[in-house]
């Protein structure tokens, strides 16, 4: 493809990618700004996301919905057939789907075992089983983007939310690891921390509004709420071959709160 071609498709023109937890809020934005960038994008979640698969389309791009649950290999191994039988390639995976909105804020020691294995199954297995899916088709073509989704807290040392820092901690390591071990298959491995995003689920949830929102606020060199459009950007930008020479890096969109 010419450079005046894929500038006319958009960055990801003639790419495939699988966003999970898409049927909703950030999930949601992260599936239509890559779509609007020429990407073809298969919605995948536990819930139904037809209803972003329609905007989707309605704006004249390509996706379709795969009820997925992250934490069962064979679901995430019929996730990937989808997107092959659909598309015919994988080129992209946006490990999005995990537990955070609806957890409360409590000591570490009121956190049931229950609960810990809970948000360890979707938020560290999950992108485990999802990148074990579509590895094969990527080392096929021996070309991929896997983004793995953190959170600035990994850096900040968040206190009321051990289990779902700790996944996120996780989530860093898993990703320099696998950068390690994909690079000579042409795969790049990276994640995007957001800081606390003022999405649909948040902001329903009483608990990360008032002081918890305004402190995030102050702690920000740009003083404002983090939008889920401000994450776009960075994500388009490590889905595109833009990024093509970076790897196993962590790139925080928090406004400044945290800096390393």
């Amino acid at each position: 493809m010419s450079q005046s071609s894929k500038d006319a498709a958009g960055r990801l023109g003639g790419r495939v990618a699988i966003v999970t937890g898409a049927a909703q809020g950030i999930g949601a934005r992260y599936a239509q700004a890559l779509a609007a960038e020429g990407a073809a994008v298969v919605c995948a979640d536990v819930a139904d996301a037809g209803a972003v698969v329609a905007r989707i389309v309605e704006a004249g791009g390509k996706a379709v919905a795969v009820r997925a649950d992250v934490t069962s290999a064979e679901s995430a191994e019929a996730m990937a057939r989808a997107a092959v039988e659909a598309f015919g390639r994988i080129d992209i995976l946006v490990n999005n789907a995990g537990l955070f909105a609806n957890l409360a804020l409590k000591p570490f020691e009121q956190i049931t075992s229950t609960e810990w294995d809970r948000v360890m199954a979707v938020n560290v297995r999950g992108p485990f089983e999802c990148a074990k899916a579509v590895i094969p088709a990527m080392r096929k073509q021996q070309y991929g983007k896997i983004i793995n989704i953190a959170s600035g807290t990994v850096f900040k040392g968040a206190p009321m939310l051990l289990h779902y820092v700790s996944s996120k901690g996780a989530v860093v390591a898993m990703t320099r690891s696998m950068a390690r071990e994909l690079g000579d298959a042409g795969i790049r491995v990276n994640t995007l921390a957001p800081g606390l995003t003022a999405s649909e689920n948040t902001l329903a949830n009483p608990a990360w509004q008032g002081t918890v929102s305004a402190n995030n606020i102050a702690s920000r060199a740009i003083k404002r709420e983090v939008q889920p459009e401000d994450l776009c950007g960075t994500l388009v930008y490590l889905a595109s071959e833009a990024s093509d020479f970076v790897t196993g890096q962590v790139l925080v969109v928090d406004g400044g709160s945290v800096m390393h």
